[in-house]
Order: structure tokens, then C-alpha cells, then sequence
């Protein structure tokens, strides 16, 4: 009720109402004051207070019938205004909305119109943009998918096929010397042995750069610990985890750190000839800390542009700075190599990420 009375309808017959008591006093101070001053036979003062009574009434009359016959046209007016911002807020931003007279609000109705025409060139600006950078997008996820697939055919050419055509003339070589030289004969079998374990190696570890990033659903501990557990049973390399248990953070942190341990891992065993491998993610103060350390052959790290030139340890760096974290890595040659990433985390709605 008391919202209704303070709308622009009323505000007007509050107006008239007290434009009417300020008359009624003035009148009554005119008609008193002629009375005391001059006495005239008609104007008693019974006459004085009918008079006021009937100018009241006729009053109270006029500023109800005034102020709802000169308010309707400005309700309807403003009503018109917040039917247009509301089709504003909704997205419509083709509405408009004209008015006859030129006023200040014909002035407010026309500056709403031009904001809707800024706000229907942008959204076509944004619709231009969302197509543009969708197909940009899609180029890019080309261009991706097409450079892995240049890398991983550039790899299986350069090792694994290589490998199995030495093997295959070497072991030619061993069948044809095997009666007259068995001793040369079975040394050559020992090389084709170890290149035959090395060229599976290095498929092990191509298959396992192919491995989808998308855990499933699962935290990051447990998809890391599963990937360590297919691996222990096909190397000859001891995994040692250290995995703390927290709460679940960020599924785009959690896939970048898990794709950052796939690359790692493939690293490993196609490179270091290491004999053991530790994985160690722990937080502390808000950060997550991920440490992937081996005792393989490593590599001087002075060399900068090998690092650079490494597509796998750029890859992670990228990774690791995509999601607003710090890489280091510290090798050198007969000691291994470590890598430590440390992770900013942010608390959302209880949880981490």
C-alpha cells in the first residue's frame, strides 16, 4: 500500500492537496482579516466557515480529478521507459521507443535509444568475434593435431623404424654367418637383443605420450598412480610415489599436471636410461608442488639451446606457465634430471583450484 501511494499518480494529488491547503489558509486569512476590519453584514462567521467548508470539498475533488488526469500521460510515458530497459536487459536491443512531445523525457527516451543501437553493434561485434575465434580455434586444434602427428611420424622414423630395419639386416647377417662364425653369430644376436629391448622402449614410450589426458572424473593422485602402475609392469624401472592426498582443485590444473607427468615420464624412458624415477606432489601454503626426479644419464644444462630446442621440456614449461605456474629443472650430465613445478591454488565454494 504504502509503495503504491508513493507512485508518480499520487505524487501528483499530494501536490495538488497541498497547493490546497496553502489556498485554503490564504483564503481564510482574506475573509478574517475583511471581517475584523470592515464588519460587512454578509460576511459572518458562520458564512466564513461555510464557505471554507464548500471550497474544501470542491477542492479535494479538483486536486484527485487533476492530479489523476495530468499524471496519466507521464505514467504511461515512464512505463513505456522501463518497458524499453527491460527489453534492454533481456537482450533485445533492437527496441525503441519515440515520443511526440520534446521534453526531458523524450530527451532520457532517445538516449536509450541510442544506447540500445551501441549495445546491438556490439553484440554483433561479439557474435563476429565468437565465430572468428571458434574458427581460429579450429585451425589451431589442425595445426596441433597435424604437428603431432609430423612429431610422433618424425619419431617412429628416426627410432623405432631405423631400429627394426638395423635389426633386420643384422639379423640377416646372423643367419647367414651363424654356421661358419657362431661366435661372431651370437654376439650379433646380443646387439639385436638389446636393440630389439631398446626399440620397444621407445614405442613404450610413444604410446604412453598418445595415452588420453582426460582423467575420467578421478583426481590427479589417482590417475598418476595408475599410469605409474601400467608402467611398472612393462620397465625395468623403480617408481617411487609420493602422492599427499588433498582436496580436489581445478580440473583444468589437475589435466595440465597430469599431461605434464605423461610428457616427463616419456622423457625418461626414452632418454635417461634411468634406473629409478621418484613423483612427489605435496601443498603448502595454498601451492601445489609436483617434483619428477631420475637418476638417468641427464644433460648439461648450460646448453640452452637444446633445452629450448627440446619439444617436451617446452611443452611442459608452456603447460606449466598456462595454468600460472613456475618451472625449473636442474640436470647435469651422469647425475639425472629433476623437475620442479610449483602451482598457485585458490579456495572456490570449498573447494581448491
Amino acid at each position: 500500500m504504502l509503495k503504491r501511494l508513493s507512485s508518480i499518480r499520487y505524487s501528483f494529488i499530494r501536490s495538488h492537496l497541498f497547493g490546497l491547503v496553502l489556498n485554503i489558509f490564504v483564503l481564510l486569512a482574506v475573509l478574517l482579516s475583511i471581517h475584523v476590519w470592515f464588519s460587512p453584514s454578509w460576511l459572518s462567521a458562520g458564512a466564513i466557515l461555510l464557505f471554507i467548508a464548500v471550497y474544501i470539498l470542491l477542492g479535494l475533488f479538483m486536486s484527485f480529478y487533476a492530479g489523476f488526469r495530468s499524471s496519466g500521460d507521464l505514467k504511461d510515458r515512464i512505463d513505456s521507459l522501463s518497458t524499453v530497459i527491460t527489453h534492454l536487459a533481456r537482450g533485445n536491443f533492437k527496441t525503441k521507443i519515440l515520443f511526440s512531445e520534446e521534453d526531458e523525457i523524450a530527451r532520457i527516451a532517445g538516449e536509450l535509444n541510442e544506447l540500445g543501437g551501441k549495445l546491438q553493434e556490439q553484440k554483433e561485434s561479439l557474435v563476429r568475434l565468437a565465430d572468428e575465434k571458434a574458427e581460429l580455434a579450429k585451425k589451431a586444434h589442425s595445426a596441433a593435431t597435424m604437428e603431432e602427428r609430423h612429431r610422433l611420424a618424425r619419431d617412429l622414423h628416426d627410432a623405432v623404424s631405423q631400429q627394426l630395419f638395423a635389426l633386420t639386416m643384422m639379423s640377416q647377417a646372423a643367419v647367414r654367418m651363424f654356421d661358419k662364425k657362431p661366435e661372431k653369430a651370437k654376439q650379433q644376436i646380443e646387439e639385436i637383443t638389446s636393440m630389439a629391448l631398446q626399440a620397444q622402449t621407445e614405442m613404450r614410450a610413444l604410446l604412453l605420450h598418445l595415452r588420453p589426458v582426460h582423467l575420467s572424473g578421478e583426481p590427479l593422485t589417482t590417475g598418476i598412480e595408475r599410469l605409474v602402475e601400467e608402467l611398472k609392469q612393462k620397465c625395468p624401472i623403480d617408481f617411487h610415489l609420493h602422492l599427499k592426498k588433498m582436496e580436489p582443485f581445478s580440473q583444468t590444473i589437475e589435466e595440465h599436471l597430469f599431461r605434464i607427468v605423461q610428457e616427463a615420464l616419456t622423457n625418461i624412458l626414452r632418454h635417461s636410461n634411468a634406473t629409478e624415477v621418484n613423483v612427489t606432489i605435496n601443498k603448502k601454503n595454498k601451492e601445489l608442488f609436483l617434483h619428477i626426479g631420475d637418476n638417468g644419464d641427464g644433460f648439461d644444462t648450460a646448453e640452452k639451446e637444446m633445452i629450448v630446442a627440446s619439444y617436451g621440456l617446452k611443452t611442459m614449461k608452456e603447460r606449466t606457465e598456462e595454468i600460472g605456474g613456475a618451472f625449473a629443472i636442474r640436470s647435469r650430465e651422469g647425475e639425472g634430471t629433476h623437475i620442479d613445478i610449483r602451482v598457485p591454488l585458490r579456495e572456490v565454494k570449498g573447494e581448491i583450484g
